[in-house]
């Protein structure tokens, strides 16, 4: 199958929700999630002075927009287009309502003066968006019938593996959100330790989020590990044993991340960071998943024939 503009506007559509998500964490690092304090509109104006944090909060609220719109015409193109799958164009649809719920929690979060509930959904909507995104993205790929899916041997291990270290990533992107939301960043002030022990008196419910988080982040990193390996060693394929490298150092350089930024009483950098790394991770987990689905080689084109050709189609670029 030839490349399609459809495919082309999902993965672009995977990259605008990855640096919205890393804007949005911006946004709440530099506290600026109140710049605006009304909604829509930014002090009564749709093109306020962008200057301090109405800068962040606008920037935020504008590439959001933008990218309602460009899904919508994402949409269109696969209708437009025939997507090879039928269910890709409800899929499609599904992600526009969750682009317009998550409009409606983001005016809510500076209406209601950033609840915890709120702002917490918030950011579980945005991955959950972005994890659709990626299927779709992987699942319209030129290249997805032409023998870049994990060996039969591995398959089952992977989608069970990257599945629920998705959904545990997920999780854990949940809880991290939470401990941000609530003022719990620096509820454990010292790393590794925490407030001196390895395991901390939880006196405080503030110090038990803070000390779940990293216990569960981990568990986390210990599965992901364990997922690189079976695909980076069983995988068979060029793209399933790139993934396989990818999650295993994001996830280690994730893991650091968290440390420094209590280290550095989350700084905004870190802290930011932080969140892009969970989004890349999100993606990867599922984009691997997903490929276990995929059909085997036809027989006429070797596996993964051309490496560099293969990542051009499948970021949808030109040969």
């Amino acid at each position: 199958m030839s490349e399609t503009q459809h495919h082309r506007a999902f993965f672009i559509t995977v990259v605008w929700t990855i640096g919205l998500i890393f804007l949005g964490s911006v946004v709440h690092a530099t506290e600026s999630s109140l710049a605006c304090p009304d909604w829509p509109t930014c002090f009564g104006s749709w093109l306020p002075e962008m200057t301090g944090g109405v800068f962040w909060e606008h920037l935020h609220r504008l590439v959001a927009g933008g990218l309602i719109l460009f899904f919508l015409g994402a949409t269109y193109l696969a209708w437009k287009e025939q997507a090879r799958f039928s269910w890709i164009l409800t899929a499609s649809l599904f992600g526009i309502g969750l682009l317009l719920v998550q409009a409606v929690l983001g005016g809510l979060t500076v209406l209601w003066g950033l609840p915890t509930v709120v702002s917490s959904s918030h950011l579980t909507l945005a991955l959950v968006f972005l994890a659709l995104a990626t299927v779709l993205a992987v699942v319209t790929s030129p290249r997805w019938d032409r023998g870049i899916a994990p060996t039969e041997s591995s398959r089952g291990t992977l989608r069970i593996g990257a599945g629920g270290a998705f959904l545990l990533t997920l999780v854990q992107s949940v809880v991290g959100g939470a401990v941000r939301h609530t003022g719990s960043g620096m509820a454990c002030p010292d790393v590794p330790l925490c407030l001196g022990q390895w395991i901390p008196q939880f006196q405080h419910w503030m110090v038990a989020l803070h000390f779940g988080h990293r216990v569960l982040g981990l568990v986390l990193l210990a599965i992901i590990l364990w997922v690189a390996h079976v695909a980076f060693w069983r995988g068979g394929t060029l793209t399933v044993r790139a993934m396989g490298v990818v999650a295993a150092v994001t996830a280690v350089a994730q893991v650091l991340l968290g440390f420094l930024s209590v280290y550095y009483r989350l700084a905004v950098l870190p802290v930011s960071l932080h969140t892009l790394l969970a989004a890349v991770l999100i993606t990867v987990l599922v984009a691997m998943a997903a490929l276990t689905w995929a059909p085997e080689s036809s027989g006429d084109l070797p596996r993964d024939e051309d490496p560099l050709t293969g990542a051009r189609e499948l970021a949808g670029q030109p040969g």
